[in-house]
């Protein structure tokens, strides 16, 4: 049964023998249109129309959207990420949700690393010192080092882990809190976020978004942390209360910031005005040219799996799949 699969996900190409030629090859017909800034769901709505599919970046699959699309029957999502879909609402529809789990681990705990020694080495206001003519190296232009810090780490998963397994190279001290992983390869476990806060001279954020989640980084929070110290967020922008860091920034309440992610993306150059102790980089943690490609071909995979009447282990919510195979009439 030919389809039309609407695609969000930059350079995803119909030529390409792996994945959109797989699909054209399927006799499926792609909407292409890339994800690169901003989408509102009216723009969705008009873009995915009738498509059975989907394969997409962070486009707003709410309610809403969901509901304009009778058709749809799976939305591979590029990455781990489901915040920008409303699970109920697939659900309430038959929609299929998948994720390309384990796939950009490495490249996150990278980008992690990145960020950290970034921050720690003054590697941004040296490279803008340099080039602007001066010679800055001492005094306030100093930068640290990383042996002998305490690093804590928000959550234990394949990609705390991952950034835990780089940071046993630099001697320092890995702490971490996870109500859900017992046991971390040289750390040692803290009993509360609070615990960890105060002993951490780096913070890494490697916690999913939930309810629970949103905001776990707020003013009480930042308060909390040493002025001295650095908050890395490579996870989900959300997890921290935007407003309440930059604010804590401006003021020296902590010493530095490395952000992949943002509650807006992208924020907007206004709202990081005068904040000269923040490293940024746009949502790039997860991505790398081999974890594009592994990740779009699984995604490729996800689609032409449901479509063909199978139940992929990359759909979360394989129930919607049950018996009726999702939505009727599809």
């Amino acid at each position: 049964m030919s389809a039309r699969i609407f695609v969000s996900w930059p350079g995803y190409s119909a030529d390409d023998p792996e994945t959109g030629g797989r699909l054209v090859a399927a006799g499926h017909e792609l909407i292409l249109a890339p994800k690169l800034g901003a989408r509102s769901e009216d723009e969705l709505i008009a873009l995915s129309g009738d498509a059975v599919g989907a394969i997409v970046s962070t486009d707003p699959f709410t309610a809403r959207v969901l509901a304009a699309n009778p058709r749809l029957r799976i939305i591979a999502r590029i990455g781990v990420g489901t915040d920008s879909i409303d699970a109920a609402a697939a659900a309430r529809h038959g929609v299929a949700v998948s994720i390309t789990p384990g796939m950009n681990a490495e490249p996150v705990a990278d980008q992690t690393l990145a960020l950290i020694l970034a921050l720690i080495r003054r590697v941004v206001p040296q490279d803008g010192a340099v080039k602007a003519g001066r010679w800055d190296r001492v005094g306030a232009h100093t930068p640290s080092e990383l042996p002998g810090k305490t690093v804590g780490l928000v959550g234990a998963g394949t990609i705390g882990r991952a950034v835990a397994r780089r940071l046993r190279g630099f001697d320092v001290s890995i702490v971490y809190f996870d109500r859900q992983a017992p046991d971390l390869e040289g750390a040692r476990r803290l009993d509360s976020l609070e615990d960890l806060l105060a002993v951490a001279d780096i913070v890494s954020l490697h916690a999913p978004l939930l309810p629970e989640t949103r905001h776990l980084i707020d003013a009480p929070a930042l308060a909390r942390m040493k002025p001295t110290a650095l908050l890395i967020n490579t996870a989900r922008g959300p997890l921290v209360d935007t407003s309440a860091l930059f604010e804590a920034l401006r003021r020296g309440t902590i010493a530095g910031a490395g952000l992949d992610v943002f509650e807006e993306e992208p924020p907007g150059e206004e709202r990081l005005a005068g904040i000269p102790n923040l490293v940024c980089s746009a949502h790039i943690g997860g991505l790398s040219h081999e974890s594009i490609r592994r990740m779009t071909i699984s995604a490729t995979d996800s689609v032409l799996a449901v479509l063909g009447g199978a139940v992929p282990p990359t759909v979360i919510n394989p129930e919607v799949l049950g018996a009726g195979g999702g939505r009727a009439g599809s």
